[in-house]
C-alpha cells in the first residue's frame, strides 16, 4: 500500500509543483532583470535603431495587411475589411492569363541572362582593379565605372534611346559607315533583351564590384607573400588565393541575386519598352503595374505580387539550403 507522499495530490507532490512554479517565476524575473539592465546600459544604441524599426513596421510590415485583397473581390468603396472573400479565384484567373504567363517567362529569361552575363562582371572588375599597380589610374578608372550607378534611370534610359536612335544614334551612325541600313532597335523584340542586359551591366557592374573589392582587401597579405616566395605568378595568386578567399562573398551575393530573380529593373523596362516589344520585354512587375495602377484591378495585381513574393522566398530558401549543404556558406 503506497504512502500519502507517493500519491497524486499528496503534500509532497503539491510542494514539488509549488517549488517548480516558483523556480519558473524566478527564472523569468531574472531574464527580465537582465533585459532591463541591458537596455539601461545600451539605451543609446536602441535609440539610434528606433527610426529604422519604425520605418520597417510602417512601410514593410503594416502594408502586409493589404495582401488579403488578393483573396477578395476588392472594392475601394467597401475597403479591405468589408470586401467579400472569393478565395483563390484571382490566382486561377492569373494562371490562365496568357499575358501573365508570358510575363513570367520573360522575367525568368531576362533574369537568367542577367545572372549569366551580369553576375560575373563585377567579380572580374574587382579582380582587375586588384591587379592594377598605378593608384592614380586605378582611382580614375573606378570613378568612371562607378559613375553610372549614381545617374538617374530616366537619364540612363534617355542615353540609351538616343544612342540607338535610327536617325542620329551613334550605333546606327557607325553601322552606316559600313553600309548597313538604320535599325530602330528599341522597336525590335529580339533586340530588347540584349540592350536591357547591356544597360544594366554598364550601370551597376562598377558599383557592385565594391563588395568584392572589400572582400579582397580582407585577404591576408601573408598568403601573397608566401606565394611570391614559392615563385607563383600574379595569375596563379589570383586563381589560388584571391578567388578562393572571396568565394563565401560570391556565394552570398549569388543567393541574394537568385532571391531577386523575379525582380528585374522595373523602372528601366517601363522607360524602354513599348507595345511592339511586349512579347520579349513585358515582365511580372510591368504586368502588375498595368493591371493594378492603369487597369484599376488592385486585387488581381495583388495576387500577382503575392505570387512573385512567394516564389522569391522559395528561391532564397532553396539556394541557401543548397549552398549550406555543399559549401557551408549561407545567409543563416
Amino acid at each position: 500500500m503506497s504512502s500519502d507522499f507517493d500519491t497524486a495530490g499528496s503534500p509532497a507532490t503539491e510542494t514539488l509543483v509549488v517549488n517548480a512554479k516558483e523556480s519558473v517565476r524566478e527564472r523569468r524575473a531574472a531574464q527580465i532583470q537582465r533585459v532591463g539592465d541591458h537596455l539601461k546600459r545600451e539605451w543609446q544604441l536602441y535609440i539610434m535603431l528606433l527610426p529604422m524599426v519604425v520605418w520597417l513596421i510602417v512601410f514593410l510590415y503594416k502594408p502586409m495587411y493589404g495582401l488579403q485583397i488578393a483573396f477578395k473581390d476588392y472594392s475601394i468603396f467597401k475597403g479591405v475589411a468589408n470586401s467579400p472573400w472569393i478565395g483563390f479565384e484571382h490566382f486561377q484567373t492569373l494562371f490562365s492569363n496568357d499575358q501573365f504567363l508570358r510575363a513570367v517567362k520573360n522575367t525568368l529569361i531576362i533574369s537568367a541572362y542577367g545572372l549569366l552575363f551580369g553576375f560575373p562582371v563585377p567579380i572580374l572588375l574587382a579582380l582587375m582593379f586588384n591587379e592594377v599597380l598605378s593608384q592614380k589610374f586605378k582611382k580614375t578608372t573606378q570613378t568612371i565605372v562607378y559613375l553610372p550607378h549614381f545617374i538617374s534611370s530616366v537619364i540612363i534610359a534617355g542615353i540609351v534611346i538616343t544612342a540607338f536612335s535610327p536617325s542620329a544614334g551613334i550605333v546606327n551612325t557607325i553601322l552606316g559607315w559600313f553600309g548597313v541600313d538604320s535599325v530602330y532597335f528599341l522597336t525590335r523584340p529580339e533586340w530588347f533583351r540584349p540592350i536591357f542586359i547591356g544597360t544594366g551591366i554598364w550601370q551597376e557592374a562598377g558599383f557592385q564590384s565594391i563588395v568584392y573589392l572589400a572582400a579582397i582587401a580582407g585577404v591576408s597579405p601573408t598568403l601573397y607573400e608566401s606565394a611570391v616566395v614559392d615563385g607563383a605568378s600574379r595569375w596563379q595568386m589570383m586563381w589560388k588565393i584571391t578567388l578562393p578567399s572571396i568565394l563565401p562573398t560570391i556565394i552570398i551575393m549569388l543567393i541574394i541575386r537568385i532571391g531577386n530573380i523575379l525582380e528585374v529593373s522595373f523602372e528601366m523596362i517601363i522607360l524602354l519598352y513599348q507595345p511592339a516589344t511586349y512579347s520579349t520585354a513585358d515582365v511580372v512587375n510591368t504586368f502588375i503595374y498595368r493591371q493594378g495602377l492603369q487597369g484599376g484591378q488592385y486585387d488581381f495585381a495583388a495576387a500577382a505580387g503575392l505570387f512573385n513574393a512567394v516564389v522569391a522566398f522559395i528561391l532564397v530558401m532553396t539556394a541557401n539550403a543548397i549552398s549550406k549543404r555543399f559549401s557551408r556558406t549561407s545567409l543563416w
